[in-house]
């Protein structure tokens, strides 16, 4: 099939381990957003994953995404988080919106039971 002009716009994803960046402005120029996700397959480790708070300059999407097609609220996991001081608890397929210079982390599995997706969506063009 004859290349499109657009395809410089597409990133095919390969990746070789559980997550990949899907999309940065090193791999489309001019795209001023980071996608990146990551297969939990297991009880991740080291548990917790982001033992301290961070905020950055820019808004950020957390997805947390269930893999049961019969059950897609069903995430398979509790996961633990904070914004600001306070706990969250996530056990459902969840979009979670940080804005930008909000602190947020001390993210932890407090229970694993089915393999889900947790994805980053960062609303910037600059490195990550």
């Amino acid at each position: 099939m004859a290349e499109s002009k657009y395809d410089k716009y597409m990133v095919k994803a390969s990746p070789k381990g559980p997550g990949a960046i899907l999309m940065n402005n090193e791999l489309v120029p001019g795209s001023n957003i980071f996608i990146m996700y990551n297969w939990i397959w297991k009880q991740p480790e080291p548990n917790p994953i982001h033992a301290s708070l961070e905020s950055h300059d820019y808004d950020e999407i957390i997805l947390n995404i269930g893999m049961d097609p019969h059950n897609p609220e069903y995430l398979g996991a509790e996961i633990e988080g904070y914004m600001g001081d306070e706990r969250q608890i996530i056990n459902t397929t969840t979009a979670l919106y940080i804005p930008g210079h909000v602190e947020h982390g001390r993210v932890t599995w407090k229970s694993f039971e089915k393999p889900h997706i947790q994805m980053a969506i960062k609303l910037t063009g600059g490195k990550i």
